[in-house]
């Protein structure tokens, strides 16, 4: 399997990030967060996030980039989170694939020009189907055949980040 993750990392010598991308979507649990939750004894829930995503997050708006969280996880702190970055966010969707194809068609971009990144075996479909997907450095090795580019940070790591860079050094 590493041999795989290797295959797909992003190198000086192999930059493959398109200058053409016109959304980038990214999935919340497992990429802006490290896939964990704190549950306390009342029954609520809360994850850690990176800072430094956020001013990923920042610096790819500022530059004109639609984005948007496209989650499986419905949960308030997801809501919050979006609401804080000013991202759109879609969660509870059990059929990521076919919301987004139906989200792009009726904003008619072009799934080759969306950049996803995801972490786990629900955002494979999404992965397939767009022309640049992307995931962290510790996504499921489900999915790892998928991405064009593996990060290499993990999710609630900095990947956000490392990611809305990438993305906004092709721009240029």
């Amino acid at each position: 399997m590493q041999k795989m993750v290797k295959k797909f990392m992003q190198t000086p010598s192999n930059p493959m990030w398109p200058s053409d991308i016109q959304l980038a979507v990214f999935d919340f649990d497992g990429v802006m967060t490290d896939n964990t939750v704190k549950v306390f004894a009342d029954g609520s829930e809360y994850v850690e996030v990176n800072r430094s995503d956020g001013l990923g997050i920042d610096a790819l708006r500022n530059a004109g980039m639609p984005m948007m969280v496209l989650s499986t996880e419905k949960h308030p702190v997801v809501a919050a989170r979006c609401k804080k970055l000013q991202i759109p966010c879609h969660q509870g969707i059990g059929d990521k694939r076919s919301y987004l194809e139906a989200y792009l068609n009726e904003q008619k971009i072009d799934p080759k020009h969306v950049a996803y990144l995801g972490n786990d075996t629900n955002d494979l479909a999404c992965l397939q189907f767009v022309g640049f997907p992307v995931v962290v450095a510790d996504a499921h090795p489900d999915v790892l055949s998928a991405a064009k580019i593996v990060l290499k940070k993990k999710g609630g790591d900095g990947a956000v980040r490392e990611f809305c860079d990438k993305l906004l050094a092709a721009r240029k």
